[in-house]
């Protein structure tokens, strides 16, 4: 299994790009080097200019494999999901009672990131930053209906149906588990950015095992509340 998911090539919706930045070397330079920006500028204020003089290209060879930084960013955070929906899968690999599944599923999704090195070109610990601090941004658009409706967003729903079913598998009369899994994916990004930008909001400190005991509790709680109620 291990081996499977090492080779594993993370599928981006073709929407997303003009050029598929994993076919080449320089597009791989582009994904890089634009997280480490991104992050360290802030989205506002990152421009494919910016890009270009860091990688050492000129500024037109992105528009080559991004129609614009909405798109790249959309891109990234398109990639984290699929990557977050593998590590899921392989969390629950071989685990048959659907609440050890969920329990894995939320530690995967509620931990701090270290680097795969499967993937030499993207740092996910960087990446994940970008996603809880970024990630709003691809959502809040008034484009959001039309892109939604091309698939910008098909790694998303893939980690959110997994989830799912896993929440049915354990309560399959439990009639909302799409709200509680997009739930927990997304209060799980609200808790880390409160703790780290506004403390005084949040009860959950930095360490990953608080946000995950957290998690767990809820969740299984509305689950249990829900299968009582129904």
């Amino acid at each position: 299994m291990r081996e499977l998911l090492g080779s594993l090539k993370i599928q981006i919706p073709e929407q997303l790009y003009v050029k598929d930045p994993d076919s080449s070397d320089l597009g791989r330079k582009i994904i890089e080097t634009s997280i480490i920006l991104i992050e360290d500028l802030g989205f506002e204020s990152f421009t494919f200019k910016k890009l270009g003089t860091a990688i050492g290209s000129p500024e037109s060879t992105i528009y080559r494999y991004f129609e614009n930084k909405h798109k790249l960013l959309l891109y990234l955070i398109s990639w984290y999901w699929a990557w977050l929906e593998y590590k899921v899968a392989f969390a629950t690999a071989n685990v048959n009672n659907c609440e050890d599944q969920l329990k894995n599923s939320i530690r995967v999704i509620c931990e701090t990131v270290t680097q795969d090195q499967n993937f030499s070109h993207v740092n996910e610990e960087v990446l994940q930053r970008i996603v809880i601090s970024e990630s709003s941004k691809a959502f809040l658009t008034k484009e959001i209906d039309a892109e939604n409706k091309n698939g910008y967003f098909k790694n998303y729903k893939n980690l959110i149906e997994r989830l799912v079913r896993i929440i049915s598998g354990i309560s399959s009369d439990f009639e909302q588990p799409r709200t509680l899994a997009s739930t927990l994916l997304e209060a799980n990004h609200l808790q880390k950015f409160f703790g780290v930008h506004m403390p005084s909001i949040t009860d959950i400190d930095m360490k990953d095992e608080n946000l995950i005991n957290f998690m767990e509790t809820l969740t299984l709680s509305i689950l249990q509340n829900g299968a009582k109620r129904s």
